[in-house]
């Protein structure tokens, strides 16, 4: 996907977790994050939308400590929200491409990098603010889908930091059927270790559409979902729910 594409995909996503969120209201349970409120989602995601917005706009260079969550409720929560995403959003649609500042992923460009990584941050609390709603979380585009399962496999789990691991080697497939794409995780004592193919046997295959295993990977949805098939060993998909979590510190 092209920075642009990505921007597009923030912007869509911000604006429809706040729909989500105004018609769930404050007070309701945000199902895929126990604990939560849509309250409690809405300060989070607006204390990153601001966090991230600094580093594009300052071009700052190290690492900045977020600047804490508000205390705003209600209407004026949500017009808060609205205005950190929209921050977000022109910072990144104004920086220049040669933008140099502090990155935590690997990417093409630091650009690259905050406009990938606050799209799928945006759409994962997009279907988090969805959760709260009867409907549930709606439906992923799947080429961003298939994106954001890349970054969360070969970028997130490919850092020292990931708990997905094993005692002994084990395969994991995962397989998109709607958009082609393939991943192999290699799991071990060490962290993953991804490829974007599907050489030689795997213990364990999570398949189904982009959008069903963004989520399904992101742990928002169950991988027990009627729209996967998960074949082999079912204790891969399970340690991947037990240990994959990306949390915010």
């Amino acid at each position: 996907m092209s920075i642009d594409a990505h921007i597009d995909a923030l912007d869509a996503a911000g604006k429809a977790l706040l729909v989500a969120a105004a018609a769930a209201g404050p007070d309701a349970e945000v199902v895929t994050c126990p604990g939560w409120r849509v309250r409690d989602l809405l300060r989070h995601t607006t204390m990153v939308h601001r966090w991230a917005t600094a580093f594009v706009a300052e071009g700052l260079t190290s690492y900045r400590p977020d600047g804490g969550e508000t205390g705003l409720d209600g209407d004026a929560l949500l017009a808060y929200v609205r205005e950190g995403h929209a921050r977000l959003v022109g910072a990144l649609r104004e920086a220049p491409a040669g933008l140099e500042c502090w990155t935590f992923l690997p990417a093409p460009s630091p650009l690259a990098f905050w406009a990938r990584r606050q799209a799928h941050e945006t759409t994962v609390h997009r279907a988090d603010a969805e959760s709260a709603l009867a409907a549930g979380p709606g439906s992923v585009d799947p080429v961003l889908a298939a994106d954001g399962i890349d970054e969360l496999l070969r970028a997130f789990h490919g850092r020292d930091r990931s708990r997905v691991r094993t005692p002994e080697p084990r395969t994991l497939r995962v397989r998109a059927t709607d958009t082609g794409d393939v991943w192999t995780v290699r799991l071990s004592r060490d962290a993953p270790r991804t490829e974007t193919t599907a050489d030689g046997p795997a213990d364990c295959e999570l398949a189904g559409s982009a959008g069903r295993l963004y989520l399904t990977l992101w742990n928002r949805l169950p991988y027990e979902d009627e729209a996967l098939a998960v074949t082999g060993d079912a204790s891969l998909a399970r340690l991947w729910r037990e240990n994959s979590a990306v949390t915010w510190s």
